[in-house]
């Protein structure tokens, strides 16, 4: 009896399991990242892309960030520095034709009419061609003996994710139905699709625009997201939501007080909200790629539970609802 109380109180026992917590990172020193061009003969384009690599080398699951009208390959940096260190290969492009060639080194009066311009549908379309494109590029890095990406690449899980332009064309890719020229643009290597500012269509029915998306979605806006180019309000970003299918997973964050800006690496809010909502981008959205990406149990439990609200303020909106088959066990 003795020895089993001594060994009771005395013997070394396991450490509790740490939390989950999504903003943690790994302490090693990340490579610096790769400034690269996809070339793509068929278009004759070429599309900049900047990737962020973690520090382990082993195959990680890709990230594609696409940006918002007028911007480049170097924005919202804060993303592809945190996820990259939370293992995860972050390819970010840029769209010639709606990047920031159409408004740079042009008079402030030429600037807006300019935007607005580059604001098409030709637009969209060449922006969902690149997605294929830089896919269809990696894979080949992946394999290429010389290249140095090779064999860091896990092409098997994919997440797409984008903010304003950048949002519509990562919902197209990921699965709305986009009817130009009856061209469809879903890519069904894309695993899971994070628009950030998204909107439901202007015309037509939002449920049959979403009804064949078949990967989870999350969702992230503000409740002063409005943008001076597109004329998409509030309400339509929200009207994306509801819509979509209950066979997916689905998410929404609507971060208070937050406008168009604050997906980016600046916003008229100011600091201190910056950085607040910015701690709260990157906790859902990795607890959201950990889970859709790498399958992590513990992570979709964080997101579904008590875990999600603890990194958002007391006024923002966070809602979700797993995908209804497999509630139903099926």
């Amino acid at each position: 009896m003795l020895a089993v109380l001594f060994a009771l109180f005395v013997a070394p026992q396991e450490p509790a399991a740490a939390a989950y917590d999504p903003l943690a990172v790994a302490k090693a020193e990340p490579p610096p990242t790769l400034a690269l061009v996809v070339t793509d003969t068929t278009r004759s384009r070429e599309i900049p892309v900047r990737v962020y690599l973690p520090a382990a080398t082993a195959p990680a699951a890709v990230i594609l960030w696409s940006h918002g009208l007028g911007g480049s390959r170097d924005n919202s940096a804060y993303l592809g520095t945190h996820w990259s260190a939370r293992g995860y290969v972050v390819v970010c492009l840029q769209h010639p034709g709606s990047d920031e060639s159409v408004w740079r080194g042009k008079p402030p009066g030429e600037r807006m009419p300019a935007m607005q311009k580059a604001a098409s549908a030709q637009n969209l379309v060449l922006r969902c061609g690149d997605v294929k494109t830089v896919l269809d590029q990696l894979t080949a890095w992946n394999g290429a003996a010389d290249h140095a990406l090779r064999g860091r690449l896990d092409l098997e899980h994919i997440g797409m994710c984008g903010h304003s332009f950048g949002a519509i064309t990562t919902q197209s890719v990921g699965g709305q139905s986009v009817p130009l020229q009856g061209q469809k643009f879903v890519d069904r290597r894309i695993d899971a699709a994070l628009p950030m500012s998204p909107n439901a269509p202007k015309a037509g029915d939002p449920e049959r625009a979403f009804a064949d998306v078949t990967i989870p979605w999350l969702l992230m806006t503000g409740t002063e997201d409005v943008a001076p180019i597109g004329n998409f309000t509030v309400e339509d970003r929200l009207a994306v939501y509801p819509a979509l299918p209950t066979t997916i997973d689905r998410y929404e964050l609507v971060l208070d007080g937050a406008d168009h800006g604050v997906f980016g690496d600046g916003t008229r809010r100011g600091g201190t909200a910056k950085a607040a909502h910015h701690r709260s981008i990157l906790a859902l959205s990795t607890a959201f790629w950990d889970s859709h990406l790498r399958g992590d149990a513990t992570a979709k439990a964080w997101l579904h539970g008590d875990g999600a609200r603890t990194a958002l303020a007391a006024e923002d909106r966070w809602q979700c609802a797993p995908a209804a088959v497999a509630a139903a066990g099926k």
